[in-house]
């Protein structure tokens, strides 16, 4: 069939489709599966959303495959922008073609960027704007990166899965922060649980349990400038309605590995958690959730943020056969398993796959399985603020929590109480 293809098809330069992929996706659709050659041709890149996470992302991106640019960004705040530019021209200048018309602030920002010539995108704003930034990306026929976790409540993860679809049927490539998925060790020790080297799965165990990351985050203390809206958006790991919870922003990395190797997502959980020596913003420092797989599977899930305790940051997989500690890369029982090869930079490779999917026109889409991951956290993370089991299909459908705040615009925005189990209600 290819050699069959129209003159008109095989003359289409390389520039122009990616410059029409871009826009819409249609032309991947007609079938093309190799437009580049070698990475020759220009990617245009676009941020939004400046933080540390997202400058950390494009230094990848750029490293991760030749010919790729950064020719926009957006921020809700001129400072981080500033500082993310700042690191670009110092890591990667010669990827920098950031044009002063092309820095754009505000709540708004990432729709200017949308409206530039970029090809892709990474949307590493805080977890609580992913599921607006996604939609108005794959609407604009932008690919997309997008960073872990989905979002923040059921409203916002049934919408990624909605624009996942849609990004599909544009053919659109979409890659996930849920970098283990890009790891030569995690892919190889997971081929041979799907494989039954472990037998039949029968339980698992996802670990996050680490230190209090309040040393990192420079804006918690308030000012009479720093207020309210700013206060919380520039502290945005503390809050709820802006980070998930450390359960949802960052306990979802060990979450998506249980759900790929287990082939599926919970059907219902219970769990506990609270504030041991927390006491900023609304979030909890610790967290305990059971979850319950088909036939039966149970697994165990904690995670905590209290330094000078002791750190496990795992996946464990248990079978009839054998235990897969998937992190380590190690199978031991009837066919035991150490990987030994090597594992290039997890965080490279999966900027790499990307921008190979959209060379290649073989768009690649981690969306819904990103989402599904987020809502094994979000259903933790409610059944420990409220007491209460609850079911996936509920959480998934039915549930209607939605963590926005009444508007957005710099002043003065009220912190909501801490949850507590047996009082806050399950919604």
């Amino acid at each position: 069939m290819r050699n069959k293809r129209s003159r008109k098809n095989r003359e289409l330069t390389r520039r122009d489709f990616i410059k029409t992929s871009a826009v819409a996706g249609a032309v991947l659709a007609s079938g093309t599966n190799r437009i580049f050659a070698a990475g020759s041709d220009k990617i245009r890149v676009g941020l939004i959303g400046c933080g540390g996470q997202g400058t950390r992302d494009i230094v990848s991106c750029v490293k991760s495959s030749p010919g790729v640019e950064i020719v926009a960004m957006g921020d809700l705040f001129e400072d981080r922008l500033q500082q993310s530019l700042d690191k670009f021209r110092k890591d990667v200048p010669a990827a920098v073609k950031v044009a002063r018309n092309k820095r754009f602030v505000g709540f708004d920002a990432y729709k200017r960027v949308l409206q530039t010539d970029v090809h892709m995108v990474l949307l590493t704003a805080p977890p609580h704007w992913r599921a607006e930034h996604f939609r108005a990306a794959v609407e604009a026929g932008k690919h997309v990166f997008m960073e872990k976790p989905g979002g923040v409540d059921p409203k916002g993860i049934r919408s990624v899965i909605q624009t996942a679809e849609f990004a599909k049927r544009k053919r659109l490539s979409v890659v996930a922060g849920t970098q283990r998925r890009h790891s030569k060790k995690y892919q190889e020790t997971i081929r041979r649980i799907h494989d039954g080297q472990i037998g039949k799965i029968v339980a698992a165990q996802g670990y996050w349990n680490g230190s209090d990351m309040l040393g990192y985050w420079k804006y918690w203390e308030k000012t009479d400038r720093l207020y309210g809206m700013e206060w919380q958006c520039r502290s945005w790991p503390w809050f709820t309605w802006t980070s998930g919870d450390h359960i949802v922003e960052q306990h979802v990395h060990n979450l998506d590995v249980l759900n790929w190797a287990i082939q599926a997502h919970p059907v219902q959980c219970m769990g506990m958690g609270g504030r041991a020596v927390r006491d900023l913003g609304n979030i909890y420092d610790h967290f305990a959730v059971e979850y319950e797989y088909p036939n039966g599977v149970r697994v165990s899930s904690m995670c905590r943020q209290i330094t000078g305790s002791t750190d496990r940051i795992a996946e464990r997989v248990v079978g009839t056969k054998g235990v897969a500690d998937v992190d380590l890369g190690i199978i031991t029982g009837e066919r035991p398993f150490k990987y030994e090869g090597s594992d290039p930079d997890h965080y490279i490779q999966e900027m790499a796959d990307l921008i190979r999917s959209i060379r290649d026109g073989s768009p690649i889409n981690e969306g819904k399985q990103m989402a599904e991951s987020t809502m094994n956290a979000i259903m933790g993370r409610m059944s420990a603020y409220t007491g209460r089991a609850l079911k996936w299909d509920w959480a998934m459908n039915a549930s209607k929590l939605d963590l926005s705040p009444g508007k957005y615009e710099f002043g003065d925005l009220p912190v909501r109480p801490v949850s507590v189990p047996g009082k806050t209600p399950l919604i």
